[in-house]
């Protein structure tokens, strides 16, 4: 049997699985679902309506012996900028899908009755949707451990909190760990697509694959020596992500890039007791650890973290969640930040966005600054609603217009995450230019020497990586360059793809995307920082520095201006 595809109806309550079509062969994750909202998907659509479409899409190599390689890519209409997004997560239910053959699974519809709840079933070859009272309204960590009960241990989750179901615009996507405990803190966070999700009906999906195997490549001997040497080399060398994100935030203050006090500064003077140093230290202490979130993952950057007594409390705790629920609140260790991220992950919302959201709050006067027991009853309350907590719970943009604050930190109404445009303008220039909105996993680049001319190149470089990457499953923990990734493909589809088709490939991905926003309404007038950004200076003494990027360097990268050289291919790779 040859991969397949899920349409799931929610009008119709009906689920059907049709062959995967031969022209989306090379397509996976973000690729596959850029493809298929353009093809798809009406632009101007309601993204909270029965027209737009949920994509869960696995990446081309999950489910195969590739290491790190089986990410979750969640697409839709945002709810949040109004434009394509994509999101992706770790944890298991990409491999799992794969593994089955499922390449994706599409989401159209939306039921008569509003307030019921359903649950889409891939159990081996059966899938069928059914509905589950009983799990409306749960927060994800009890809907896990309550599903728990009456699925296999081989079964893996897609789920949406509370958030979600009521369909706020900083809701996530949650999937399952790897772990016994099928722990369900990985998110594809960013965008809202947890709304989008809810505004289906859907409160989750349950993938079973059983005893099955990995998938194999078609030139099964190179597929597997490369995925041997990929994982010698890297296991081999000196492994920058093996304590994960979190250790950043020393990097981050010394660069201006640690935004305290919803950005007026780029420094928080709380920095030592926020870095992910003190979190690795807490292992010895008080038990938890760095552990992987997918089968076959080699790099293990995601921490386990407990509290005082030594009990679970939450895991992959990154410098994203640390800075924007953290320093940007002026909350001052990682423990408290750590109890905030739990309860997000419980509630379903996206930490950069709720934290800021919940700055801007702060800086408006409508909370005292550094007040986490305050911070902590506003996210939970998003899970029953009232009128401050669905401002936070619809996030930044949200947030800024009720309470009229002139500090608006956001990007096509997406909040600006930890790494500050200001000091690092390349990654400016990927905020302003990408499909996504603001945001560091489209196209990060840590480099604040780039003088004007480098920016849009650097930009385009790490928006063309991180598409490949994120089109292809694997984490991009794991650095992976574009030449690695087109041998990959290579040897799995059994065919030459040389570095032109597969560039074209890449740049076909942001095409469909910038596509979409156009047709969505978005102009050349919307790629612009927040006055904000434009104002606010943050830096050292005497080199404080804002975002003051011309429109012209802005505009050029969107013109493919990327080689397919090996010289290139081998020097691109994640940020």
């Amino acid at each position: 049997m040859g991969d397949q595809l899920i349409r799931v109806d929610m009008t119709n309550l009906t689920a059907t699985v049709e062959d995967f079509p031969d022209k989306w062969k090379m397509l996976g994750g973000r690729s596959l679902s850029a493809r298929i909202l353009v093809e798809e998907c009406e632009p101007t659509c309601d993204p909270l309506g029965p027209e737009n479409l949920l994509v869960l899409a696995p990446g081309v190599l999950s489910g195969t012996a590739a290491p790190t390689s089986g990410r979750m890519s969640v697409g839709g209409k945002s709810p949040l900028t109004g434009g394509i997004k994509e999101a992706n997560a770790g944890g298991n239910p990409a491999q799992d899908m794969m593994k089955l053959g499922f390449r994706v699974i599409i989401v159209s519809g939306q039921p008569a009755d509003r307030e019921a709840r359903y649950a889409l079933d891939v159990l081996g070859d059966d899938v069928s949707i059914k509905e589950v009272p009983d799990c409306k309204g749960m927060w994800n960590y009890a809907l896990i451990e309550h599903l728990a009960k009456s699925y296999t241990a081989n079964a893996s989750f897609v789920s949406i909190g509370p958030a979600g179901e009521r369909m706020m615009r900083g809701a996530s996507v949650c999937c399952t760990d790897q772990d016994d405990e099928r722990r369900p803190a990985r998110h594809a966070a960013r965008g809202g697509l947890g709304a989008a999700m809810g505004a289906k009906g859907l409160k989750y999906v349950a993938v079973d694959a059983g005893k099955t195997g990995v998938r194999h490549g078609a030139d099964k001997k190179a597929f597997m020596a490369l995925c041997k040497g990929m994982s010698k080399t890297y296991l081999g060398g000196p492994q920058p992500m093996q304590y994960g994100t979190s250790p950043s935030v020393d990097m981050a203050q010394m660069l201006h890039t640690f935004p305290y006090k919803n950005r007026v500064e780029g420094q928080s003077p709380d920095a030592a007791t926020l870095t992910g140093t003190g979190i690795i230290e807490s292992f010895e202490e008080r038990g938890g650890g760095m552990h992987n979130c997918m089968t076959g993952c080699i790099v293990s950057c995601s921490n386990v973290v407990h509290d005082v007594d030594g009990n679970y409390k939450t895991s992959a705790l990154e410098f994203e969640t640390l800075t924007l629920l953290g320093a940007n609140c002026a909350v001052d260790t990682w423990d408290k930040v750590a109890s905030l991220d739990r309860l997000c992950d419980e509630v379903g919302l996206d930490t950069i966005e709720t934290g800021a959201a919940i700055g801007i709050l702060m800086d408006s006067g409508g909370m005292e600054w550094g007040d986490n027991e305050a911070m902590e009853k506003l996210i939970a309350e998003v899970a029953s609603g009232s009128d401050r907590a669905d401002m936070i719970g619809h996030g930044a943009d949200a947030t800024g217009k009720a309470t009229g604050h002139h500090r608006i930190p956001t990007v096509h109404g997406q909040a600006i995450p930890a790494w500050d445009p200001r000091p690092l303008k390349a990654t400016g220039v990927t905020y302003v230019t990408s499909a996504m909105g603001a945001d560091h996993t489209a196209g990060l680049v840590v480099n604040p020497g780039a003088t004007p001319d480098q920016l849009a190149r650097l930009s385009q470089e790490q928006q063309h990586i991180n598409a490949s990457i994120d089109a292809s499953g694997f984490c991009m923990f794991l650095m992976p360059n574009m030449e690695q990734i087109r041998e990959f493909y290579s040897a799995f589809f059994g065919e030459e793809i040389t570095r032109e088709r597969f560039l074209d490939l890449t740049w076909q991905c942001l095409a469909d995307e910038w596509e979409f926003n156009k047709r969505a309404g978005w102009t050349k007038a919307d790629d612009k920082m927040p006055q904000c950004m434009q104002e606010d200076a943050v830096g050292p003494e005497g080199a404080k520095v804002v975002f003051d990027v011309d429109d012209d360097v802005i505009q050029a990268t969107y013109e493919r201006m990327i080689e397919p050289t090996e010289e290139v291919f081998a020097k691109m790779g994640a940020a």
